[in-house]
């Protein structure tokens, strides 16, 4: 029975896109969905760009049992203002051309799983913001609200290509924020690493099923 629920879950994430065809990815998705299963509270997936790191994302969520919504969001496409206001929300008027009240993608997964992709190039900033919302009860302000906390019942998937061990050396990343995150790693090792995966897709490639 264990058994046939690892290929129904790898069949499902295939449907989705993702190529398991070498034993390393096969071995990072059931990673994923173990700790999905397990009931972990926040996940950090590590590798390359184009790995499928966000499809693994996916694949917690899916996994998880959680009845709200699967909510992304891209900490390199903010700056630090909007990156704060994007996660934890705004009051109209908290900052120039804030003209309405925002809410923020933590707000939105209420019950779900929210995604951090590119957390390596989140600004030092806005970095403490997310370790008081990840320690204790996932308690948070929206911008201009200050004194009033709320609280949001999500799960957190974050993942970066950065070498997140070596940015806390340089002071790019805070030291307690990444032990904070590293307590659940999933390493997806780069396609240069899985030819199975690599022959896969070339197949896929002749066969119509996969575009460069």
């Amino acid at each position: 029975a264990a058994q046939n629920a690892v290929f129904e879950a790898e069949e499902r994430t295939r449907g989705g896109g993702l190529i398991l065809a070498s034993a390393r990815m096969r071995a990072a998705h059931r990673e994923v969905v173990d700790a999905a299963q397990a009931g972990v509270r926040t996940l950090l997936i590590t590798g390359p760009s184009g790995a499928g790191k966000e499809v693994l994302a996916e694949v917690f969520h899916r996994h998880s049992g959680r009845a709200g919504p699967f909510v992304a969001v891209n900490c390199s496409a903010f700056t630090k203002e909007l990156l704060r206001s994007e996660l934890f929300g705004a009051e109209a008027g908290s900052f120039t051309g804030a003209s309405r009240r925002i809410i923020g993608a933590v707000e939105r997964a209420q019950e779900g799983t929210l995604f951090l992709d590119e957390l390596g190039d989140m600004p030092l900033e806005v970095q403490p913001m997310l370790l008081r919302f990840l320690d204790g009860r996932r308690e948070y302000q929206r911008l201009g609200q200050y004194g009033r906390t709320q609280r949001a019942d999500v799960r957190v998937v974050a993942a970066t290509n950065r070498d997140l061990r070596n940015a806390v050396r340089t002071g790019t990343f805070r030291d307690d924020l990444w032990y904070r995150l590293s307590v659940t790693i999933v390493d997806v090792p780069p396609l240069r690493l899985r030819w199975d995966d690599l022959l896969a897709y070339l197949d896929g490639i002749r066969e119509g099923n996969h575009s460069i």
